[in-house]
């Protein structure tokens, strides 16, 4: 027992003050991810017994088409965390806070009108039309993409206080956050479930009104404590730092933009080429296998405010380390998730019944989505830290077009739901190609890629 003890404390405690804090980081970040995944497997046919397949495939695509809205920010979220994250570095609370205040000013000024604006051409549309929807199927859709579309609005100038934390090295924080949106999310879906008969409008309302509630405490908890220094004041609102954040931002914009094409688009045309049902199938086969890429992403969070503090103090050795430990890494996370895929279809029967049936090819080309994925997000995290993007930012112009053209032909081949899945491995060439090729050359140009 004292073995252990002492192997755990030279597990946590030893390295760098910079890998301690990540691997710190990391433990609190999988303990509470751990208890998200959970959440998020319940909500599942906790939302299926209060909805049909049918509705809850509608709600996860009008969700996804509205925050194709997010690209709205230009990136200036993204340009926060490393200009904050270089602030901190440096101990310059004064311009740290005024970052801050300056981000969460621009936030507003943006997303207050373009709420205003969707909610006044939300009932222009015909909704049941755009999602090839019969009425008498599914009710209340014009009420429900309002209330998602103000949802989404407030609920993105609020999250910025997850940008201050990340930025701060603090991501599992930021975990705890999310943990507690779901969680207050599914204690309100169940008792829906008691209460009242299946409807998408208090479905939504449990799903959007839950999140702000958490991120409302959040901002205020954490700017009266812990971040108080840095709190957003409007006497601190300098509009002559938007350069600064827009710098990176307009970069991270265009990498955005692709995202939102190439990922939050694929509900949309699922459910546009093939039916809402088609999009749960999707979905379950997208959550389960988002086990093993959600655990990554805990352990690849920290590296991205780390690598910004390590390239501001030259420390490129600690960067390459960590390169070499993640790549070696994944090799782990590849085998769990085959074994995944051959458990598939038992597993799929035990969480959700046999209300939902989702095909093998489904499962497969989920599965490589999320390992080319996990391979690219070491070298993409890295670049990102060090605020290289170029490369990236003119990948991201082409990639939504081949990622389009892909459906589109895959579609035609009549290779069904997997065609969009395939689209996008194919338009992941950055992180699959290009980004491993410049993020190796960076470290050997300065002698620690070897």
């Amino acid at each position: 027992m004292v073995v252990l003890e002492k192997k755990l404390k030279s597990l946590f405690l030893d390295g760098s003050e910079r890998s301690v804090k990540a691997k710190k980081n990391i433990a609190a970040m999988i303990l509470i991810k751990g208890g998200s995944v959970l959440i998020g497997f319940l909500l599942v046919p906790l939302t299926l017994h209060y909805v049909s397949s049918e509705t809850y495939g509608v709600w996860l695509t009008v969700s996804s088409m509205v925050a194709w809205f997010s690209f709205f920010d230009i990136g200036i979220n993204n340009g926060l965390k490393n200009k904050l994250t270089e602030a901190l570095a440096h101990d310059d609370i004064p311009l740290a806070k005024k970052y801050v205040s300056t981000t969460y000013a621009l936030l507003t000024m943006i997303f207050v009108p373009l709420m205003v604006v969707l909610l006044g051409v939300a009932p222009m549309l015909d909704w049941y039309s755009v999602l090839h929807l019969q009425q008498e199927v599914v009710e209340g859709l014009l009420a429900s993409v309002c209330i998602i579309i103000t949802y989404f609005c407030i609920n993105f100038i609020l999250s910025t206080v997850n940008i201050v934390l990340l930025a701060d090295q603090r991501p599992a924080y930021a975990s705890l956050l999310a943990f507690l949106q779901q969680l207050l999310s599914l204690g309100v879906i169940y008792i829906l479930t008691l209460t009242t008969k299946g409807s998408l409008i208090n479905l939504c309302l449990a799903l959007c009104a839950c999140p702000i509630v958490v991120v409302v405490f959040f901002n205020l908890l954490l700017f009266k404590t812990r971040y108080r220094s840095i709190a957003p004041a409007f006497s601190d609102i300098d509009f002559k730092t938007a350069p600064a954040l827009f710098r990176l931002g307009v970069q991270f914009f265009i990498i955005q933009v692709a995202g939102v094409i190439q990922y939050q688009m694929t509900n949309f045309l699922i459910i546009h080429y093939f039916g809402a049902a088609e999009v749960t199938e999707y979905n379950i086969a997208y959550k389960y296998f988002n086990v093993p890429y959600m655990l990554w992403i805990i352990i690849l969070t920290p590296v991205w405010a780390a690598v910004t503090d390590a390239i501001a103090k030259q420390d490129f050795r600690w960067v390459a380390g960590a390169v070499k430990k993640y790549i070696l890494l994944l090799g782990v996370f590849v085998a769990g998730s085959v074994l995944m895929l051959a458990l598939s279809e038992p597993l799929y029967r035990l969480w959700v019944g046999s209300s939902v049936s989702v095909p093998f090819s489904i499962s497969l080309w989920v599965m490589i989505l999320n390992i080319a994925m996990m391979y690219g997000s070491v070298f993409v995290h890295v670049l990102n830290g060090a605020g290289i993007l170029k490369v990236q930012t003119l990948a991201c112009v082409v990639s939504p077009v081949v990622f389009l053209l892909s459906c589109y032909l895959f579609i035609r081949l009549g290779w069904g739901v997997k065609s969009i899945l395939i689209a996008s491995v194919v338009a992941n060439f950055n992180g699959l190609i290009l980004a491993p090729v410049q993020c190796w050359s960076l470290l050997r140009r300065h002698g620690d890629g070897r």
